[in-house]
């Protein structure tokens, strides 16, 4: 007998007519670590956003993707200078994360960061536990947002990382994540593996 969803005997909600799905609840509730995209204007000016909706693309040649307001003036920068720098912030940079997002004008004074050679943007040396130097290669503009494919140039990483985590609008430390104790297949499996060979052709994960 071919399987029925419970839902097939619900009530249908009354027509919502024009009104759009309020997407931020859904997003809310999928936690992400935190970034600061970071870039350096013709005039040696350094711009700055926090930026928690990006991706890896590809490995082969490393890609990501970052998504940023479409009116966003960090955005109009990164694009006329064609790179920038991904922060990833350690657990201990919540307030270099509420800095970026308030879009203060001396964000970067009230931080210490450096702009090594070739770097795309300025990095965040006491706040960020890994930098990616990107370039740009391609834009995609949806609605009120740009999504920015970038080419990797160059990678940074610290020896000890404990990202900063964010969801259902509060931010938690990875070491909290990291110390709740395994489950007990988890325990027995075998060392994590890395294979480009999942069946759907995607990067997987597995034990």
């Amino acid at each position: 007998m071919p399987h029925r969803s419970a839902t097939e005997h619900a009530v249908p909600d009354e027509p919502t007519g024009d009104l759009q799905a309020d997407l931020r609840p859904f997003m809310a509730a999928f936690p992400t670590g935190v970034s600061v995209v970071t870039t350096l204007g013709s005039d040696t000016v350094p711009h700055g956003l926090t930026c928690s909706s990006l991706a890896s693309v590809a490995l082969d040649p490393p890609t990501v993707v970052v998504c940023i307001r479409a009116a966003s003036p960090t955005l109009a920068v990164l694009l006329a200078q064609g790179a920038f720098a991904l922060n990833l912030l350690h657990e201990r940079a919540r307030t270099t994360s509420d800095l970026f997002a308030s879009g203060a004008p001396d964000r970067f004074e009230r931080v210490e960061w450096r702009l090594p050679l070739g770097a795309g943007g300025p990095h965040l040396t006491a706040d960020a536990h890994a930098v990616a130097d990107c370039s740009v290669v391609r834009t995609v503009g949806f609605g009120d947002h740009t999504a920015v494919f970038a080419q990797v140039d160059r990678v940074t990483v610290r020896d000890d990382p404990q990202p900063l985590l964010y969801g259902l609008r509060r931010y938690a430390p990875w070491s909290a994540a990291s110390s709740a104790p395994l489950p007990q297949a988890a325990r027995l499996a075998p060392p994590t593996a890395l294979t480009n060979a999942a069946p759907e052709g995607g990067t997987r994960v597995r034990g």
